[in-house]
């Protein structure tokens, strides 16, 4: 009798599909907070009277980094 578990072919699944749906998922996070970053850093500049450090494309970018993830771990 022989063992086949032993000579079982591996099947390696392909990261492209994930990585594809992991960039779609980071640029609609980041659409939708751009909007909201954008109004956040108008109020600090208007508040404080100066351009805040960080931008709100940067911002935005940090939070779709921040976000994203978490829906790939959930």
């Amino acid at each position: 009798m022989s063992d086949f578990t032993t000579d079982a072919p591996i099947l390696r699944r392909s990261g492209t599909a994930s990585r594809r749906e992991f960039y779609v998922y980071f640029a609609l996070i980041f659409a939708a907070t751009l909007p909201l970053c954008l109004l956040m850093w108008a109020l600090k500049a208007a508040r404080r009277m100066e351009i805040p450090e960080k931008g709100p494309v940067a911002s935005a970018w940090t939070q779709a980094r921040i976000i994203t993830p978490h829906i790939f771990t959930a």
